[in-house]
């Protein structure tokens, strides 16, 4: 799964998650794409879930470009704990997704088969997504 190789700080805020993606939200690789329209936490198994999905269909062909890394620690603490004594300790890692976040790239292949990709990949996602191409 997706993890940092390490971080400043084991346990983060939760945040909010308001307002459009600032960043990556253009194409940068690829020219077909996948872009969130709703704000929301991807976590790290649902990422490689879709990028298995992809490539499976792709047939390992062509390239793909994962646009989001989980990097946001989330903690939770254990079931029938009572309330207090500090926060729980990291379960997973999610990525923090704005709405027109570029979730992932693709090229080397045509249209059709990008757009089946990405919609067998959107079944493994949190987030309602859109297919967007490359202009020009």
């Amino acid at each position: 799964m997706f993890a940092p190789a390490r971080s400043k700080f084991r346990k983060h805020h939760r945040g909010r998650m308001k307002g459009m993606a600032k960043r990556g939200s253009d194409f940068a690789f690829g020219d077909y794409g996948l872009i969130s329209t709703e704000p929301c936490w991807v976590k790290d198994k649902q990422i490689e879930a879709a990028r298995v999905a992809i490539m499976r269909y792709m047939k390992r062909v062509g390239k793909l470009w994962i646009r989001i890394f989980p990097d946001k620690p989330y903690t939770k603490k254990p079931a029938e704990t009572r309330m207090g004594k500090g926060k729980g300790n990291p379960e997973f890692w999610v990525a923090v997704v704005k709405p027109g976040r570029m979730l992932f790239e693709m090229a080397g292949v045509d249209e059709a088969t990008a757009r089946e990709a990405f919609r067998l990949a959107r079944f493994k996602l949190p987030v309602i997504t859109k297919f967007v191409k490359r202009e020009g």
